[in-house]
């Protein structure tokens, strides 16, 4: 079975090739497979234009078809420095520099070669149908103050009809885009020129995000959770404490002076909720607390990673923190586990993917705690019977984590849930509470999200309906259309019965024809429309059309409003 990743790997190298023989005055960034495809960095003055792409994809066919094996060489760091000062590229020297291995490795193919670790596949000729999709920009290693390199995106196959069908979703996924969606039907908008990565929420937008926020509450409040406020700035010695000033730094907006003190946006909620629970003595009696906060957080992406919902600086998380005794943490994380995956599901993801992320590179605590936790965390999901695959070095400085990646209509995975469990905090900020006994204990804190960021997961909603979002979230989930402006006072009274019973209904006069309204009315994705004519006021009844189906024929209003009611009850 191929290896997807490296058949990518392996095509970026023919790209790259292909660049360097037209364009040898290219210098190489870096080319790797990513989770569709792949990409390779070029700096170069002149931009890349549409035509240079059938340029290169012509050459990366001859290539493939001269069938040069891929062959690896390996070279001392003083040896590769040289070759590559030979060939004139100063982003490689760069990298090569930066290793911390004495020995590097090359990979040829043809005249090419580049520093590599692979692997790659045994030739360019197995390589049977690519396409090339995209140019972007790109700073070198994501920092806005180096350079800006060009970026072509690519994709490619072992067959021509897995391209195709590849292709025909990428069309699709260009349809659903959000950030198209978001502007045709006036649901939020960015302003660079106010600060990029900052979302502002319009009116039908803002609609839906209360509609969430307030259903997560309930949600919350039924599940024997707390609410909390917790302000948007902390001092900076509150981040020093948590790590997070140590682990954290690059992604936290520079403090702020005031008063010989320095202040931090948060970029998590973890301390507010702690200095809460510190605000007073606990019995174990107390344990578990769960304390849960939409709480808007503040993240210094790099500008380049910026995109529309989907990466933002500014976000609201759905956070919670439950403080719990050693022996409830098996119980509440498949609590948890079991909240998200019925959360997930009233939004319409029926579909997801569970990863059990161990211990990284860099963390805090010991390694027995890590091993507790994780512990922990896997038997959780292995008493529920959960399918799940291990993500290992992917934890969090603080702990290890459960990720629920949720798979939307087109396939795709989304990272939404996500549960952390953290013996470092309660450690750092000396929590306590006092056991049976009347001994000091120190509580196993959990961190939680179910949806994760509510923009990111809004963009993820638009994209998954296309925008036709189910009734329950529609913010418009009936639209009143009389079909001369005779019907207007009958279509205002038919509004108001639907508005008097709990439906979110607004009315278009019929001050255009009726037919371009109702087309009106499907652009904006509206859930019913319930036309009113001569005859339906005669009869006190309305004409019924669904989105997505049309004419459903003429009912009385009662039963339309029952029918509403159970559907939006039902999440539909």
């Amino acid at each position: 079975m191929i290896d997807l990743k490296t058949y990518w790997h392996s095509t970026a190298h023919i790209l790259a090739a292909a660049v360097k023989e037209l364009f040898p005055e290219v210098k190489l960034g870096i080319g790797p497979a990513i989770e569709n495809g792949f990409y390779y960095d070029f700096y170069r003055k002149e931009p890349f234009l549409p035509k240079d792409l059938k340029l290169i994809e012509k050459k990366m066919k001859e290539l493939i078809k001269r069938d040069f094996p891929f062959e690896r060489t390996e070279k001392d760091k003083n040896e590769a420095i040289t070759l590559l000062e030979k060939l004139d590229e100063p982003f490689k020297i760069e990298l090569v520099r930066e290793l911390p291995d004495e020995k590097v490795s090359f990979y040829r193919n043809g005249n090419f070669i580049d520093l590599c670790r692979g692997p790659h596949i045994a030739s360019t000729g197995k390589v049977k149908a690519f396409s090339l999709l995209s140019i972007a920009s790109a700073y070198w290693k994501g920092d806005e103050n180096r350079e800006s390199l060009q970026r072509i995106y690519g994709i490619s196959f072992p067959t021509e009809k897995e391209l195709e069908n590849y292709l025909t979703l990428v069309e699709e996924a260009k349809r659903r885009d959000h950030r198209k969606l978001g502007k045709e039907l006036d649901l939020f908008s960015i302003h660079p020129e106010a600060g990029s990565g900052l979302i502002y929420w319009h009116p039908k937008g803002a609609l839906i995000r209360k509609i969430i926020e307030d259903f997560l509450r309930e949600e919350h409040l039924k599940k024997g959770y707390e609410l909390l406020y917790t302000p948007h700035l902390a001092n900076l010695n509150q981040w020093k404490i948590s790590g997070h000033w140590d682990f954290y730094q690059e992604l936290m907006y520079p403090p702020i002076k005031l008063e010989n003190q320095e202040f931090m946006v948060r970029p998590m909620n973890c301390p507010g909720h702690i200095l809460i629970y510190k605000s007073k003595l606990h019995s174990y009696r107390d344990l578990p607390i769960r304390w849960a906060e939409l709480g808007t957080v503040y993240r210094l992406e790099k500008s380049g990673v910026l995109h529309g919902l989907l990466r933002v600086r500014g976000f609201t998380q759905d956070d919670a923190h439950i403080f719990c005794r050693p022996e409830q943490l098996e119980i509440e994380i498949s609590a948890v586990v079991e909240f998200a995956t019925s959360i997930l599901q009233s939004f319409g993801f029926n579909q997801y993917d569970i990863h059990l992320s161990t211990r990284p590179e860099k963390y805090v605590g010991t390694i027995e705690s890590w091993e507790k936790a994780t512990t922990a965390l896997k038997k959780s999901l292995d008493k529920k019977g959960f399918a799940y695959s291990l993500d290992p070095g992917e934890g969090v400085f603080y702990g290890p984590k459960i990720d629920i990646k949720i798979k939307d209509a087109l396939g795709r995975s989304w990272q939404c849930s996500t549960i952390q469990v953290d013996f470092n905090l309660p450690q750092r900020f000396h929590l306590r509470y006092i056991d049976n006994e009347g001994r000091e204990r120190e509580p196993i804190m959990i961190h939680r999200a179910l949806l994760g960021s509510l923009e990111r997961f809004f963009g993820v909603l638009i994209e998954h309906y296309k925008g036709a979002f189910p009734l329950w979230l529609s913010p418009w989930q009936t639209i009143v259309l009389p079909i001369t402006e005779k019907e207007n006072g009958y279509a205002i009274k038919v509004n108001k019965e639907l508005t008097d019973s709990g439906i979110r209904s607004r009315v278009d006069p019929g001050q255009e024809k009726v037919g371009k309204r109702i087309r009106k009315a499907e652009l904006e994705k509206i859930p019913y429309m319930t036309v009113v004519g001569k005859r339906e006021e005669e009869r006190g009844t309305i004409a019924l059309r669904e989105r997505g189906k049309g004419n459903c024929g003429e009912r009385s209003l009662k039963e339309f409003i029952l029918e509403l009611k159970e559907l939006i009850a039902k999440k539909s």
